[in-house]
């Protein structure tokens, strides 16, 4: 993967670069077992979901959106597929003729209705299962199960000095912003949750957040 650092005019604190991940050893062991252990558990599940998505529209079921990890590195973020295939020009257009939807997008990068997103992915997303094929990315180092939401370049403009906070950790499949109302908080919030966990990281936290997180997705509390 590239260094975003090296690829273009953002600028990653030294700070971030110079300590190991959050956490060291004793976190990505334990993100190694969990997600073993989740991948084999949910398999017949994943079999399911992808069936699913391929049959509604005929694409494909998984999409690799180009995020930001730890120290400013690129991964492909993995998910089930939720939009249509031609969705940047369909935000688009919906944006250019919604000036109320632009706000909505500018203040917090998401969409209560969204246009580009599939019945069945409306259904994914509400229930939070869209996010499940990141226990490969967890496998593969690029996250980690819990920790801060991976983001795309241009949302570590939220962040201002706070981004250093982001660039320690890898990024979570869950963490204290979907715990504490997810979209329905602002994002000063989520930026705020993030520097939280990292400054107060512990393996009992990292649990703690896990356990809220089922009642959380089963809420459906802020997801869309």
């Amino acid at each position: 993967m590239r260094d975003i650092a090296k690829s273009n005019s953002l600028e990653i604190p030294h700070a971030a670069m110079d300590f190991p991940p959050l956490g060291g050893v004793v976190k990505r062991s334990f993100d190694i077992v969990g997600a073993s252990a989740g991948l084999i558990a949910l398999s017949p599940l994943f079999l399911l979901i992808a069936l699913l998505v391929k049959a509604s529209d005929g694409g494909p079921a998984f999409y690799g959106h180009r995020r930001i990890g730890r120290a400013g590195r690129i991964f492909h973020c993995l998910k089930f597929r939720t939009m249509v295939r031609n969705g940047d020009a369909v935000l688009a257009a919906h944006l250019r003729g919604n000036p109320e939807a632009r706000a909505e997008w500018e203040a917090t990068r998401k969409l209560k209705d969204d246009p580009r997103v599939t019945r069945v992915g409306a259904v994914l997303r509400k229930l939070s299962l869209d996010e499940l094929p990141q226990i490969v990315n967890i496998l593969l180092g690029d996250m980690s199960i819990v920790g801060p939401r991976p983001v795309v370049r241009d949302e570590l403009e939220y962040y201002g000095k706070s981004a250093v906070f982001y660039f320690k950790s890898r990024p979570g499949l869950t963490g204290l912003w979907q715990v504490s109302g997810r979209n329905d908080v602002s994002y000063d919030s989520r930026v705020a949750f993030d520097r939280h966990y990292v400054e107060n990281w512990s393996l009992s936290q990292d649990i703690r957040i896990i356990l809220k997180t089922v009642p959380a997705v089963c809420m459906s509390r802020g997801s869309y």
